[in-house]
């Protein structure tokens, strides 16, 4: 039974991480460099992102900046980050990519809003089909009277447990993107 839990609780850390990955790609006010590096360019005849392709750095209020390392590279990146759907204009400077983030709309914010409390749930809903089928596994183990009554509470309660921590970890990765978002 200790290994459910323990299969549980790695399951739901790495729901929890996928969610911050998630996350970490919806734009909110602040620039971040989750926001372009998985970008796909088109660069010799190959797929690959502006992270493979140069160095990405925030230059306040809303403006990131990639130092392309290949001078080729350059036009690739800028028309690349123009096409995709952030939609961000872009501008260059020798082997600098600078793409201006626009100020977020009341309307936007709440469409993100909404986004990213859609991501949360759906890790939630993948949390408690986790914790169900860890449950059916323990009624299993009952009937089959390889555990007994104290040990099924037992194992349950700390079922329960693992998903509670990770629920208020996606509370408050939710609550802090929200607060950046309408920031």
């Amino acid at each position: 039974m200790d290994e459910l839990v323990k299969q549980l609780e790695l399951q739901t850390k790495s729901l929890v991480e996928a969610l911050k990955q998630a996350l970490g790609s919806v734009r909110a006010n602040r620039p971040s460099p989750q926001l372009v590096e998985n970008i796909p360019v088109t660069y010799l005849d190959q797929q690959l992102t502006v992270r493979q392709l140069g160095s990405i750095s925030i230059q306040p209020p809303r403006e990131l900046q990639i130092s392309v390392w290949d001078k080729g590279a350059v036009q690739a990146v800028a028309k690349a980050i123009e096409n995709s759907p952030l939609h961000l204009a872009s501008s260059v400077q020798g082997n600098v990519v600078r793409a201006q983030l626009p100020a977020l709309t009341a309307e936007r914010r709440e469409e993100l809003t909404k986004l990213v409390k859609g991501e949360a749930e759906k890790v939630r809903i993948k949390l408690r089909g986790a914790r169900d089928e860890v449950n059916k596994k323990i009624e299993a183990a009952l009937k089959a009277k390889t555990i007994n009554e104290d040990q099924k509470f037992k194992t349950k309660e700390r079922v329960q447990k693992a998903v509670d921590k990770a629920n208020q970890e996606i509370e408050i990765l939710l609550t802090s993107k929200i607060k950046e978002i309408s920031e």
